[in-house]
C-alpha cells in the first residue's frame, strides 16, 4: 500500500476540515447543521503535500466525547484484535483502519486520551503529541488546553517518518535517555500483570543502554508532593476501598473540570439552538459540561503548570517515563456505563499524567496475553517528541533482534 514517496495511504477521523466535505464530529445533527469545509486542515494538507494519498474518514465518538469507540448512530468500527470488544475512543475508525491493514497510518486527535487508548485496544503504535506542537487549526476543537492531533501505525518506523512531517520542532539525532523511570504504583492500577506489561521494554533498555538507566519511582506521592494546588481536588476525592492513587484521581478530576467548562465555551450555543440528538453515556457528559461553571478554573490552570514543572524536573532533558497505557483490556461491547466506572476511573488517572502536563506519549504494542491486546507507554517532557519517537524505534529494532535470535 506504500506510495512511492514513502508516507502511503492514510485516512483521518471525521473532525478534521477537508476542502469540499463537512466535518462530521460523529453526529448526524452537526453535519446536517455545518457547512462544507472552505480549505484543509494543515496537517492533512502537509502530508499531501510530503506525498501521502487521503483514501478516506474514519468514523469517531461523538463530539470526542468517550474512548469506548462506541457510535451510536453510525456504528461501532470492529476492533480488529478481538471483536467482541470496544476498539476504544474518540479516534475509533481511524485506529481500526490501521490495525485491519486498511490504511497505513490514521489521523486522530487526543484531547483525554483518544488516540491512545484505541492504539492499546487494537494493538498498535499511537502518539499523542506535545501539546501545541502540532497544528489544531481547521480541526473542530474539543477543549483546547489539552487538544492534540496525534496518529496511529502499525510500525515505529512509520509513525516516526509521520512525525517528520507533522511535528513543528527541529530535528534530533537518535540520544541515549537519561534513565527510564518505571512508574510503580501506576502498574497496580492495571489488572494485567507487572511482567507481562515491562519486561520486553525493559529488555531491550537493558540491552541497548545498561540496566543502570533504569529507576523507579511512585509517581503518586512525587506528583502529591511537587503539585500543591492538587489538595484542591483531592479533598473533593471519594476514596473508597478500591485501589486508586489519590493524587493521580484528583489530577483527572482537575483535567475533566477544566475539559467539561472548555467544550461548553466550545459547543452550548450549538448544543442549545440544535437540540442534537446524541447517543446514551456521551449525552449526560454533554448535559453536566453544559452546566459546568467558572468555579476552580483558575486552579486547574495552576495544576497544569505545576504538574509540567514537576515532571519537567522528574525527568530532565531525556528521562522517560514507563506506565501502563491503559488498566486492562478492552471492554466488551454494550458493556453497561454503570460497570466501567471504576475502569474509566483509573483509565483517566494514568491519561491524564500527559494529558495535563502537555508532554509527548507513545503507546507501544506488546503482543496479546489472554489473547487480548497488551500495550506500554513512554512519556517523555514537553518539545521531546523526536527523541521519544527516535527511541520507540531504537527498542522496536532491537525487540525484532532478540525475537529473530
Amino acid at each position: 500500500m506504500e506510495t512511492a514517496s514513502g508516507y502511503g495511504a492514510f485516512m483521518e477521523k471525521f473532525i478534521f476540515d477537508v476542502k469540499g466535505y463537512v466535518a462530521g464530529f460523529g453526529n448526524p445533527d452537526w453535519a446536517r447543521t455545518h457547512p462544507v469545509a472552505t480549505s484543509t486542515a494543515p496537517t492533512v494538507l502537509a502530508l499531501l503535500t510530503a506525498g501521502a494519498t487521503c483514501v478516506g474518514k474514519t468514523v469517531m465518538d461523538e463530539m470526542a466525547y468517550s474512548i469506548n469507540g462506541e457510535n451510536f448512530h453510525y456504528g461501532t468500527p470492529r476492533n480488529p484484535c478481538a471483536a467482541d470488544r470496544v476498539p476504544g475512543g474518540s479516534s475509533s475508525g481511524s485506529a481500526v483502519a490501521v490495525g485491519a491493514l486498511l490504511a497505513d497510518f490514521a489521523l486522530g486527535t487526543d484531547t483525554g486520551g483518544s488516540v491512545r487508548v484505541p492504539a492499546s485496544y487494537c494493538g498498535i503504535y499511537g502518539f499523542r503529541p506535545s501539546h501545541g506542537v502540532v497544528s489544531t487549526s481547521g480541526v473542530i476543537p474539543m477543549a483546547q488546553s489539552f487538544d492534540t492531533v496525534g496518529w496511529f501505525a502499525r510500525n515505529p518506523t512509520i509513525l516516526n517518518r509521520v512525525g517528520k512531517v507533522l511535528l513543528q520542532l527541529p530535528d534530533v539525532a537518535p540520544t541515549r535517555p537519561t534513565y527510564m523511570i518505571i512508574a510503580e504504583d501506576c502498574f497496580q492500577l492495571s489488572s494485567t500483570p507487572y511482567d507481562v506489561v515491562t519486561q520486553t521494554v525493559i529488555e531491550a533498555v537493558t540491552k541497548l543502554y545498561g540496566g543502570n538507566v533504569l529507576k523507579k519511582e511512585i509517581l503518586g506521592d512525587y506528583v502529591k508532593a511537587n503539585v500543591p494546588s492538587l489538595k484542591h481536588f483531592m479533598a473533593k476525592e471519594n476514596t473508597d476501598q478500591v485501589y486508586n492513587i489519590p493524587s493521580l484521581a484528583a489530577l483527572s478530576s482537575a483535567m475533566r473540570q477544566l475539559q467539561r467548562y472548555e467544550f461548553k465555551n466550545n459547543h452550548s450555543e450549538w448544543v442549545s439552538a440544535v437540540k442534537p440528538n446524541i447517543g446514551p453515556g456521551i449525552s449526560d457528559r454533554v448535559s453536566e459540561a453544559l452546566s459546568s461553571t467558572a468555579e476552580d478554573i483558575d486552579i486547574c490552570q495552576s495544576v497544569k503548570k505545576e504538574l509540567h514543572d514537576a515532571l519537567s524536573a522528574l525527568l530532565g532533558d531525556f528521562g522517560v517515563l514507563m506506565i501502563p497505557t491503559v488498566p486492562g483490556p478492552p471492554p466488551k461491547l454494550q458493556t453497561n456505563p454503570s460497570e466501567l466506572d471504576i475502569f474509566r476511573a483509573r483509565a483517566f488517572s494514568l491519561l491524564s499524567i500527559a494529558g495535563v502536563s502537555g508532554f509527548c506519549q507513545v503507546s507501544i504494542p506488546l503482543g496479546v496475553y489472554n489473547n487480548l491486546p497488551v500495550s506500554v507507554s513512554l512519556v517523555a517532557r514537553h518539545g521531546a517528541d523526536r527523541f521519544l519517537l527516535h527511541l520507540v524505534e531504537s527498542l522496536s529494532k532491537n525487540t525484532q533482534e532478540q525475537e529473530a535470535a
